[in-house]
């Protein structure tokens, strides 16, 4: 009984002790120094898919991390992007105006760091058992654009996810150049993504004969999946809106990775 009882303890133990991880991750491109977060659940033992996850316009915060913990799951490696550098942590919207568009304006620094973000992703998700062959990217708002960009770039994953991410696109894919599928996730009454943008979106797609798809949530607005988010008619939380979309992700990702 005594024995039993101490191997019941142990398996106890070993189940409390299994938890989500985020392991901060120091790196450097071109000059400089990033630090970027891999996400993970350390009880599951066998192969996963990996995600490349570009915050909004804040960077990686404890908003950030906890998203990033809530779509890992028990499902997928993630590994949290810093698109500004380790020295830039926005703490207003202001700052992360200035950051986001620093880094909005110029495309090319935008793909290269996103890009840096996949290259951590398949490097450090080895440790915990990323299904290499299995590889996405998700983006939110400012991140949304810049998974469309890393699409654009040829980047060799499976699929990308825009959630109300800005669609527009001063390079646009060429033709054939998009090998990976898209999904953009957009609030239909979105103010910050003009209609004229989604149509440029949408010909844009066309004439690159991409495998894509773009969703409009009726009523929704900008930031539909961030519970944070309170500026009504502008950016809200819609917490219908996001788990549909969170299925939709799924519900790709399924389809991309094979099943």
């Amino acid at each position: 009984m005594t024995r039993v009882l101490g191997v019941l303890v142990g398996l106890m133990a070993l189940t409390a002790a299994a938890k989500p991880v985020q392991k901060p991750v120091k790196y450097e491109l071109d000059g400089t120094k990033f630090e970027g977060v891999l996400v993970y659940d350390d009880s599951v033992k066998k192969p996963r898919p990996g995600l490349v996850m570009v915050p909004n316009w804040l960077g990686i915060n404890e908003a950030t991390l906890k998203m990033a913990t809530n779509v890992a799951g028990k499902q997928y490696i993630v590994f949290v992007t810093d698109m500004y550098g380790e020295a830039v942590r926005p703490k207003n919207q202001q700052e992360a105006g200035q950051a986001a568009g620093a880094v909005k304006g110029d495309r090319k620094l935008m793909r290269a760091r996103v890009n840096k973000g996949l290259e951590l992703l398949r490097a450090e998700g080895k440790a915990a058992k990323l299904d290499d062959k299995k590889v996405g990217a998700i983006g939110f708002c400012f991140g949304g654009t810049s998974v469309l960009e890393l699409a654009r770039s040829g980047a060799n994953v499976a699929g990308v996810v825009s959630f109300h991410g800005g669609l527009d696109a001063p390079a646009p894919a060429a033709e054939n150049a998009l090998t990976a599928k898209v999904l953009a996730l957009h609030g239909a009454d979105d103010p910050f993504v003009p209609a004229t943008e989604v149509k440029g979106f949408e010909d844009e797609m066309r004439k690159a004969k991409a495998d894509w798809e773009l969703v409009s949530y009726g009523g929704a607005v900008h930031s539909f999946t961030e519970p944070e988010a309170n500026a009504p008619g502008q950016a809200q939380y819609n917490a219908k809106v996001a788990k549909r979309a969170f299925q939709a992700m799924n519900n790709f990702f399924a389809e991309a990775f094979g099943g």
